[in-house]
Order: structure tokens, then C-alpha cells, then sequence
């Protein structure tokens, strides 16, 4: 029996990089989830998809171009080909978050949706695809942690140590950690959504708390190299930050749902399947001997003066095409 978590052999499966394979699989995951949701809300599942076509290449970028802010050491001056290589790893999810949900708030306005329903639609999806793509870097063999002789610790390849930890073997598999964490985020943000307990909105901003929380301590427990400030590494910051951005937004905001708060989909107040709705409880087309009235076979009467001399007079205007009635009875069949 293995006192460690092996890592794989390789990254790749035929011309596929398992790490690319895990964000695609996370993306579709987020995008599903995102859709039922939306769905359940009343709006069209189909939003989702069309947001998530601008939305997910936009948080892609800003992953990437957070990550090389972050580390620009690694590739200036002496690997500036490597900015390019994504599927080397280097996505920071922070990046991403802001570039991806900025993008989507965008579209979905332009398609008449409501804000804050929207956000808590996507909120768990957004934490399960995390969890998903953090599986990319067991893979690729990093974000790992320190040393550790725990039996879940993860065995790294001597290639992939960092050098002040060459003679150790086995480490803290912190990717496996915020993995579980977002997982249990997801399943968190799921069942206080469904008491409809908190305002329009607030599902997102516990997401990204949450988050924020989890990632504090992760990062803690990290050994790749990282920027740091003041002696402490970037990610801890912005963690720490964002944490204590999204308790103040809460306690400023309210957190506990209010009267008048609404879960409306549509800023015009209809909802998904409205249209078909009428549709089928419209009702059915007024028939006269087995066929269907249409504007030509209507008959209107204008009563007026119709001599000089101010006698009244009815004059009947017929359309072309009319067939006149025979009898009241007939009128009536």
C-alpha cells in the first residue's frame, strides 16, 4: 500500500495537455451548472452558453496576463518565449475572475438580463470548474507545498523540486487541498441558495469570499517560487484583501435577504417560455362553415346621413369578397 499520492508519468495524452484538457473540462462543467441554474431563475439556459463565448477566452487572457504580473521574473529577460506557453501552467485565477465575470456582466447586460440573479447563477459553477482545473497541475507536477511525511503527501518527480528540496520526495499536494475546498464552496453555495435566505447578489460575494479564505491558506502553505511583498507572496495578499473587501461589502450591503428583493431573470420582467406560454392558451381561430375568418371576409356596417334632406339611412359597406348571410339563423350556426 502507497504512503503517498504518485504523480503522473506524464502531462499528455496523445497531442492533448492534460492541464488544457482539465480547464476545458471545468469550463463546460461551470457553463452546465451556470445553465440549469439560470434556467431554474426562469431565464434562457441558452445565456449562458452565449456568455461563456466571450466571457471564457476573456478569463483566460487575464489569467495569464495576471500571472505574469505577478511572476514576471520567471520570464524577464532571459525566457520571454515562455510568456506564451499557457499550457505550461501559469493561469492565475484572480486574473481570470476579474477579466471573465467583467466581460460577462457586459453581455449579459446587453441581453436584458438582471445582474445580481445572473451572478448567483454562475457562483457554484464557477467554484466547481476551479476544483476541476486544479487537477491540471497534479499533472503538470507543481503548486505543490512544502515537504510533508503525511501519508496523503504527493510524491515529485526530482525534475520538478524546487532545489532547496532535492533530497525530499514527497510534499503537501496543495493543489489537492483548494481542489476539495471548492468542491465543498460549490456544495455550500448550492444549499444556502436554495433557502432563498440572502439578497440577489450575495451567493457571488460569498463565492468570492469563500475563495479568498480557502486561497489564504493554501498559499500559506506553498514552496514554488512567487512574488512577494514585505516578505510575503503576492497571492497572500490579494487573498487576504479580497477577503476582508467582501466581509465589508456584506456588512455595508446587508447579507440577509430584505422585502421587495428579487430573483427575476429579465430586467423587462418576462421570463423563459413566456412567449410559448401565450401561444398555446391563445384562443383558437373563429371558424364559419369549416373555414377560418380573415380580414377580407369581415363585413362593416356605417350608419350615418345619407340625403341632403337629414334622413337617416343605413348604407352597408361590404369587403370584396364577402358572401352575404341568408338569415339570422344562419348567422348563428
Amino acid at each position: 500500500m502507497l504512503a503517498y499520492i504518485p504523480s503522473p508519468s506524464s502531462n499528455h495524452w496523445g497531442p492533448f495537455h492534460f492541464y488544457g484538457l482539465m480547464i476545458a473540462l471545468g469550463v463546460f462543467a461551470a457553463v452546465e451548472i451556470a445553465s440549469r441554474r439560470w434556467r431554474a431563475r426562469g431565464g434562457d439556459p441558452d445565456d449562458m452558453w452565449a456568455i461563456a463565448i466571450w466571457a471564457v477566452p476573456a478569463g483566460l487572457i487575464g489569467a495569464r496576463i495576471y500571472h505574469l504580473i505577478t511572476d514576471w521574473k520567471t520570464y524577464i529577460p532571459n525566457n520571454l518565449g515562455g510568456m506564451i506557453k499557457i499550457w505550461d501552467g501559469g493561469l492565475g485565477i484572480p486574473g481570470g475572475i476579474i477579466a471573465g465575470v467583467g466581460v460577462g456582466l457586459y453581455v449579459a447586460h446587453r441581453r436584458g438580463m438582471r445582474l445580481s440573479p445572473g451572478l448567483d447563477s454562475v457562483a457554484p459553477g464557477m467554484a466547481v470548474a476551479q476544483a476541476i482545473g486544479r487537477w491540471g497541475n497534479w499533472f503538470n507536477q507543481e503548486l505543490f507545498g512544502r515537504p510533508t511525511t503525511l501519508p496523503w503527501g504527493l510524491r515529485i518527480d526530482e525534475a520538478h523540486r524546487p532545489v532547496q528540496y532535492l533530497h525530499y520526495a514527497t510534499f503537501q499536494p496543495t493543489f489537492l487541498y483548494e481542489s476539495l475546498w471548492n468542491l465543498a464552496l460549490a456544495g455550500a453555495l448550492i444549499m444556502i441558495d436554495r433557502r432563498r435566505v440572502v439578497r440577489p447578489g450575495r451567493i457571488f460575494a460569498l463565492y468570492i469570499g469563500g475563495y479568498a479564505f480557502g486561497r489564504f491558506f493554501v498559499e500559506l502553505m506553498r514552496s514554488d517560487h512567487a512574488s512577494q511583498i514585505f516578505g510575503i507572496r503576492v497571492n497572500v495578499w490579494v487573498a487576504g484583501i479580497t477577503f476582508v473587501g467582501v466581509a465589508i461589502f456584506l456588512l455595508l450591503k446587508g447579507l440577509k435577504r430584505r422585502p421587495g428583493d428579487s430573483d427575476e431573470p429579465y430586467v423587462d420582467g418576462h421570463r423563459f417560455g413566456d412567449d410559448r406560454t401565450d401561444e398555446s392558451e391563445s384562443p383558437a381561430p373563429s371558424e364559419s362553415d369549416g373555414t377560418s375568418a380573415s380580414p377580407d371576409d369581415v363585413t362593416h356596417t356605417h350608419d350615418g346621413p345619407d340625403d341632403a334632406d337629414g334622413t337617416a339611412a343605413a348604407s352597408a359597406v361590404r369587403v370584396e369578397g364577402a358572401e352575404p348571410a341568408e338569415s339570422a339563423g344562419d348567422q348563428g350556426s
